[in-house]
């Protein structure tokens, strides 16, 4: 008898710690004026997220803490597979509330979805495989499935992230897929966003591939990406910052007063119309009038 009231009590006391750091996890969760974002992403998110996102933030007076799950190229079915085995196959970054970033090799896609009170987690496809609709519905819905199932808190909501196409004269062996035409490309990762947006599963759509699609039809033309698909470091990677503040905090990125050191005023004031027009209008583009080459 003695025993049984003794597994009572041990049993009691593991549901009151369970239910008290319960508690405490949803005390620093989503309503704690932190926004934090976890992307499962390559180097597209790398280029999107890892710099200016902050400064932005803090600029608009924003507290934001950042994930990123690492892998280069990574493609959806990648971190299917990685889901379902649990391996530590990521280079998992985070820049925390002051701005600093730290970086854990090795990390599982299970450890880092209960590492923060994520506000978003960020999916997104291989920009090989970005405009091709069978790849997200074959993949997507079995990741979606495996996060939604570990995160710590039901409230926590989903973005999709549309990437952008290559530049023209790409040598990227992707681009094959396209025809080797920018605008073929960029037609075909709007539409697939579009339709997979519409599935419902996603509170945000972020248009970094309107944002720079924009920003080409102005003076600077098709000079957006460092290597003909990853964006340039000073204003590529801005505009798709840019997209993304934006969509997160629903502020017009216009009246944010940040810019990065290397990037003109102009170039600045072209990153952040490309990308307020885009969230207006994710799915095609808004030629920049006030940007074009004077005659």
């Amino acid at each position: 008898m003695i025993k049984v009231k003794q597994a009572l009590v041990f049993g009691f006391l593991i549901l009151f710690f369970l239910k008290n750091n319960q508690l405490n996890a949803q005390s620093k969760s989503l309503d704690d004026g932190v926004l934090r974002i976890l992307a499962i992403g390559n180097s597209f998110s790398e280029d999107a997220i890892e710099q200016n996102l902050y400064e932005l933030a803090k600029a608009g007076k924003k507290k934001i803490v950042i994930g990123n799950l690492y892998i280069g190229g990574a493609p959806l079915s990648l971190h299917v597979s990685n889901a379902k085995e649990d391996k530590p196959a990521y280079r998992y970054r985070k820049i925390n509330l002051d701005g600093q970033m730290s970086e854990k090799a090795n990390e599982r896609l299970s450890e880092a979805l209960i590492d923060e009170a994520w506000d978003y987690i960020s999916f997104q496809q291989a920009s090989p495989l970005s405009g091709d609709y069978d790849s997200y519905a074959k993949d997507l819905p079995l990741l979606y499935d495996y996060v939604t199932k570990h995160v710590i808190f039901p409230e926590t909501q989903y973005i999709l992230h549309q990437t952008w196409a290559y530049q023209n004269g790409s040598s990227h062996e992707g681009f094959v897929r396209y025809n080797r035409s920018q605008d073929n490309m960029y037609k075909a990762i709007t539409h697939t966003a579009e339709e997979v947006f519409n599935w419902g599963s996603f509170s945000l759509l972020v248009p970094s591939g309107t944002a720079v699609q924009n920003a080409r039809s102005s003076f600077i033309g098709d000079h957006f990406t460092r290597d003909g698909y990853h964006l340039d470091l000073n204003y590529g990677r801005f505009v798709a910052a840019c997209a993304w503040y934006e969509s997160l905090f629903h502020e017009n990125v216009m009246n944010n007063s940040f810019l990065p050191l290397k990037v003109t005023y102009v170039e600045g004031e072209i990153a952040r119309e490309a990308a307020h027009k885009a969230v207006e209008s994710p799915y095609s583009v808004t030629v920049l009038e006030d940007f074009q080459l004077m005659h």
